[in-house]
């Protein structure tokens, strides 16, 4: 059964003055709404600035039905929701846990307390604690971006790239997983259309992460590839294998013509069987710090239900 409530109301302003309600009545989710609650309801309704106290009077609840629809809808109530957002969200980041190895010869992370929640205690209020960690970090750790500072010098840093190039941005994936070479070249990147696009190379490489397996063999991009990218206008581009270049090229094209052309790369992304071929949106944000270019991200897909 619906109910409403019956007020008597009177509103105090921070920058003086007020208002007064009597009978005012309002959409309720149930006969035990509080004060605060109603308080709380005729603000939002009223949509009110700069409220002070609020004293409700003369409440009276009864049954009646809802004048705008179940309550929470539209205004008053506090919405709680049930319906299932248009998108899902996929996770496509390695987790970052101390002593893994993303890339050999390079730092591994270490992790190590700095207060504990034991330690704490006796610094908060009775019963609260936190814990605050000490993390020593390769900017090339975990799934992370290489901004184009990370080749060129005189390239944007990873506080210097623009959003439209890590956000919400229209993902195509590339599937080379049935590929007998290692090399990804051209013709696999030209049925698509990569122009604004966060370009998604999908090797399944991934399946080797933690193993050594993982750190020897990787599938790349050949410079043919790479010409292609920065033609078609490439937003972003990421891979899930061990380095977008081929490793014993020390000349590493990939990275020095897509960061040259301003256009970020992911590395060791996961999961992207997950992702389809059209239709995503992708988002890879690393901490915005200046004068470094590569640093992990959250790399996320979001898929339309």
């Amino acid at each position: 059964m619906d109910h409403r409530v019956e007020f008597d109301f009177e509103i105090e302003f921070t920058n003086g003055g007020g208002i007064r309600g009597q009978g005012f009545r309002l959409d309720i989710p149930g006969d035990d709404v509080t004060d605060a609650w109603i308080a709380g309801a005729i603000v939002r309704d009223l949509r009110l600035l700069m409220v002070g106290p609020v004293r409700i009077r003369n409440r009276r609840v009864f049954a009646e039905a809802h004048k705008r629809g179940p309550a929470g809808e539209s205004g008053g109530a506090p919405a709680s929701s049930t319906r299932p957002a248009p998108f899902r969200l996929v996770d496509l980041s390695h987790p970052i846990i101390a002593g893994m190895t993303t890339y050999p010869g390079l730092p591994t992370p270490v992790i190590r307390p700095f207060l504990t929640r034991e330690a704490s205690l006796g610094h908060y209020a009775p019963g609260v604690s936190f814990a605050i960690d000490l993390i020593e970090l390769c900017g090339n750790t975990g799934t992370y971006l290489d901004s184009p500072f990370h080749r060129h010098a005189d390239g944007p840093d990873l506080a210097g790239l623009p959003l439209e190039r890590l956000v919400d941005l229209p993902a195509v994936r590339i599937d080379v997983t049935g590929s007998a070479t290692r090399a990804v070249d051209a013709p696999a990147l030209q049925p698509f259309d990569l122009g604004g696009r966060a370009v998604l190379v999908h090797t399944g490489f991934d399946r080797h992460w933690g193993t050594d397996a993982y750190l020897r063999d990787n599938p790349f991009l050949t410079r043919a590839a790479v010409d292609h990218l920065v033609a078609a206008g490439a937003a972003l581009v990421g891979i899930d294998s061990l380095n977008i270049d081929d490793t014993s090229d020390l000349a590493r094209p990939a990275h020095s013509e897509l960061l040259k052309a301003g256009i970020p790369i992911v590395e060791h992304l996961t999961n992207l069987g997950a992702v389809p071929v059209e239709g995503a949106r992708f988002t890879a944000l690393p901490a915005p710090l200046r004068g470094t270019g590569t640093f992990p991200v959250r790399a996320v897909a979001s898929i339309p239900r």
